[in-house]
């Protein structure tokens, strides 16, 4: 119908005034506009369709959100056209998308990019009908509470999924626990229940592992997976069937945090920690609070689980928003291996030498004994590669790439010096500082390491499980893995010996999550070892005295988070209060605020540097004016958009990195 004159047309009866969204990434134009609805494309025109209108002479593409009767514009214009007749957009989502938007200071449009995939016709023209196997799968009129029997309140959160309700619940996992098993679990008490449940896991491993448990617990066709690995074709047809309502149950990547599901009775994320739930784009939300505001939306039951816990989960255990899901300390004890520290004076004793050491010899011991008894052994190494960071071997200067300043890495041992930042080599490196040409390793890297433990214990075969292979499964006889934080594969039985090498580098980082996310990598890699009766023991290199390393050896991740909490919410951090940054040009983060009307009680810090000549300033308010502080900034964001300013400004609240 494109093309045909205004005075050619007739409004559809009935509610004639479709309601828009239109998809363009400016601030100011964040909200509804009117035009009116042909009555050729009444029947196509409905709610969720993806449509296309004139704006500002433009042909633009945008959402119909809603069919009005009247319109308070006195000429609207009229749809162009309606892209797809499927209503991709569910008004559940519809909602929450608004509230994502207005919680991180952010446009519609931006946050409708995230929730629905890119259209793919040749999916749309398929076959509509069910997708699931003809009896429809299997589904468990009670779900048996199997390991939710080792958590005091696991069987009463299946109960209550199974009858209707919406639990709230913080779970802190067992060592050696199977979650994946554990969220099946509780997705089949919800489905049993006769809703539909989302649940968000960080990575393509982690999501295999749980589609193969709710397969079994399931059956095939009872759930799909959301990753934007899937391609266009597959993600899209995933998404359509739960749209549809073929399947109960998605899961998925952050991806699958906006996923449509009728009925939603459960939304669960694994392992919040991971920066992978945050999203890279704007408005950078986070799928952690995305699930918890449709929780809250939808009067859903919501899980929030891990090995570890964040200070955000604490948050919402302390505020009693949500309630914690532990096992007593018996059991916890039971299911432990014996972890010990390094750098703990009867240690130092016996061995002066673990200060320093790379590998102490309580580390090659217990490695040493867990092959003898033919178990395999990980060692976990924070750095990739083989010597990451390299140093004068003389006065022992980090060495600097010549042309940008960037860290000079060796790639191997015969390898030539290379620009981590620029990528040139430095064949012929000197140091500025000595004039000296022999360089030393600063930092040790996975392949540096799997080569020395392979000449430690010879015979013994060394596996590596990184960047670039990561491994899912190893067997469970005698060997070495070798692997960066999150790249640890499941062993068959379960580790002998679990090593956690050079905890400085990530202890030492600079930022306010470095001893959560430091705990966090380390009790992902414990949970793999066998329980200390079966022969499991865990070194960690590292002072025992540290906060972090003190709740590793108590496997106490609820202690170490309420710790957290208590300090930030003395220094005035996340997420004890909110937090906005403003990242850009300096003119530009001084106009933006300058335009801003920031709520009473706003503190404004800094400005610190940034990236690429760039500054930050960071807002500060109480939790009680968060909402009042993100409208500010997006309209000051808006005010400038509307003038056409120049240099881009980037808004994120709650920024995982505040430095």
């Amino acid at each position: 119908m494109t093309g045909t004159r205004r005075s050619d047309r007739r409004p559809a009866e009935g509610s004639p005034v479709a309601r828009v969204c239109v998809d363009l990434p400016l601030a100011h134009l964040d909200r509804q506009f009117d035009y009116l609805v042909p009555a050729e494309l009444d029947a196509q025109a409905q709610p969720g369709v993806r449509v296309k209108v004139r704006f500002a002479g433009q042909l633009v593409a945008g959402w119909l959100l809603e069919r009005v009767a009247e319109s308070d514009h006195p000429r609207p214009l009229y749809l162009e056209k309606v892209v797809s007749p499927v209503p991709v957009l569910a008004p559940e989502v519809a909602r929450l998308a608004r509230a994502v938007a207005d919680r991180y200071a952010g446009s519609l449009a931006d946050v409708l990019r995230l929730a629905v995939p890119p259209r793919h016709a040749r999916v749309e023209k398929e076959d509509t009908g069910p997708s699931g196997p003809a009896d429809g799968g299997r589904t468990p009129e009670a779900v048996d509470p199997r390991g939710w029997r080792d958590y005091p309140a696991g069987p009463a959160l299946l109960r209550a999924l199974t009858d209707g309700r919406a639990p709230r619940a913080v779970w802190s996992a067992l060592p050696g626990e199977d979650w994946a098993a554990r969220y099946a679990d509780a997705v089949a008490a919800v489905v049993a229940g006769g809703r539909g449940a989302v649940v968000v896991v960080a990575d393509a491993r982690d999501l295999e592992r749980l589609d193969t448990a709710l397969t079994d617990v399931l059956g095939p066709g009872r759930h799909v997976c959301l990753s934007a690995a899937l391609g266009p074709a597959r993600r899209y047809r995933a998404f359509l069937a739960a749209r549809r309502g073929d399947v109960p149950v998605v899961i998925g990547t952050r991806a699958a945090m906006f996923a449509p599901v009728d009925r939603l009775g459960l939304v669960a994320i694994w392992d919040d920690g991971d920066d992978l739930h945050a999203e890279p784009r704007a408005p950078y939300p986070h799928a952690r609070e995305v699930l918890l505001t449709r929780a809250q939306l939808g009067e859903a039951a919501a899980l929030v689980g891990g090995y570890a816990r964040t200070a955000e989960a604490q948050l919402l255990v302390e505020t009693r928003w949500a309630r914690e899901v532990v096992a007593d300390r018996a059991t916890v004890r039971a299911r432990m291996p014996a972890i010990a520290p390094t750098g703990d004076d009867p240690q130092l004793a016996r061995d002066p030498g673990a200060a320093s050491a790379r590998l102490p010899s309580l580390a090659w011991t217990a490695a040493r004994d867990a092959l003898r008894a033919d178990l395999p052994v990980l060692v976990q190494v924070p750095r990739r590669g083989y010597l990451p960071s390299i140093a004068c071997a003389d006065c022992r200067m980090p060495a600097r790439c010549p042309h940008c300043a960037g860290p000079l890495a060796l790639p191997a041992a015969e390898g030539v010096p290379a620009c981590r930042w620029c990528g040139r080599v430095a064949a012929a490196y000197a140091c500025p500082e000595c004039g000296g040409r022999r360089l030393r390793a600063a930092v040790t890297g996975a392949r540096r390491t799997a080569e020395e433990l392979g000449r430690a214990f010879p015979g013994v075969p060394v596996r590596t499980s990184g960047r670039e292979e990561v491994l899912s499964v190893v067997p469970g006889g005698a060997g070495l893995v070798i692997a960066t934080p999150g790249a640890e594969p499941v062993a068959d039985g379960g580790y002998g010996a679990v090593l956690l090498l050079d905890s400085w580098a990530l202890l030492t980082r600079a930022d306010l999550r470095a001893g959560e996310e430091a705990l966090r990598r380390w009790l992902a890699a414990v949970a793999l070892a066998r329980p200390g009766a079966a022969g499991g023991r865990v070194v960690v290199v590292a002072d025992g005295g540290l906060a972090p390393v003190q709740a590793l050896l108590r496997w106490d991740a609820a202690w170490f988070a309420a710790r957290e909490l208590a300090e930030r919410r003395e220094l005035g951090f996340p997420p004890a209060v909110r937090m906005a940054s403003v990242t850009g040009p300096a003119d530009a983060v001084a106009d933006l605020l300058a335009g801003a009307r920031l709520p009473a009680g706003a503190e404004v810090l800094g400005p610190v540097p940034a990236d690429e000549g760039r500054e930050r300033m960071l807002v500060r308010v109480p939790r009680a004016r968060a909402a009042a502080l993100a409208e500010a900034l997006h309209a000051a964001a808006g005010q400038r958009t509307a003038r056409k300013a120049v240099d881009p400004v980037r808004l994120q609240v709650d920024p995982l990195s505040l430095f």
